[in-house]
């Protein structure tokens, strides 16, 4: 498996990603767009903290003190300072569990925070390799009722988020492809459409839920370094 050696700043996508680089690099970012590291982006700038749970460890989840918070970023804009939130997710909150053992720091981005999380990537490596894992999608879940994650299908906002992060680092040193082209495409989109006209942002949009995509929308809004320290994701 390549883990694109040789190079400072890499990319590779969800827990084959991680697999890849994670004994490799310093620092592993996280970004899960709709909605995993949108959604503890608002909570840890809240002052609370997430717990990521593992997809298939979703039934031991404890369940939140309000009902009404859940994996949507919307519904969480109101938690208070102090909460800590245990949240499933087949993508994010997935990757960071398998990220915990891999040895790297762990950091969680998206498009709100991709600059703060940029730059404390740049510190906490001191020099050392830093690995951005877009997570993806993945192909025939069902919230309520799969076992199993399908395979990866990659996602366009994860690939926006990777590069808003990405492009935040250039120049820190040397970029592999993968890397370079995230941050490229990033450079040239209109983070508004592409949000909303992409698939997951059809979905959520459709299914009612326009408010996740416009925080999720929002670029560089939030100071909110969210890391992974004893199985919490906390500033």
């Amino acid at each position: 498996m390549f883990g694109q050696e040789g190079y400072r700043l890499r990319l590779e996508w969800g827990p084959e990603g991680v697999a890849a680089l994670g004994e490799q690099c310093a620092v592993l970012v996280v970004v899960d767009v709709l909605s995993f590291s949108t959604a503890v982006d608002v909570v840890v700038a809240r002052g609370g903290a997430v717990r990521p749970v593992h997809w298939k460890d979703r039934a031991s989840a404890a369940p939140p003190a309000d009902p009404s918070w859940t994996l949507r970023p919307s519904s969480l804009v109101s938690v208070p300072a102090g909460t800590v939130l245990e949240l499933p997710s087949a993508n994010g909150a997935t990757l960071c569990a398998l990220a915990a053992s891999t040895g790297a720091i762990v950091l969680a981005g998206c498009l709100r925070n991709a600059r703060a999380v940029a730059a404390a990537a740049r510190e906490l490596a001191a020099g050392g390799p830093i690995g951005v894992v877009p997570g993806g999608e993945r192909w025939g879940v069902n919230l309520a009722e799969s076992e199993d994650a399908g395979p990866l299908r990659p996602a366009v906002e994860d690939l926006l988020g990777a590069g808003a992060v990405m492009s935040s680092l250039l120049g820190y040193g040397s970029a592999s492809v993968e890397a370079a082209l995230a941050a490229e495409t990033y450079a040239w989109a209109s983070v508004d459409d592409v949000l909303a006209g992409c698939v997951s942002g059809r979905e959520l949009i459709a299914a009612g839920h326009a408010g996740d995509v416009t925080l999720a929308s929002e670029v560089n809004v939030s100071t909110a370094v969210p890391r992974l320290t004893n199985g919490l994701l906390h500033a």
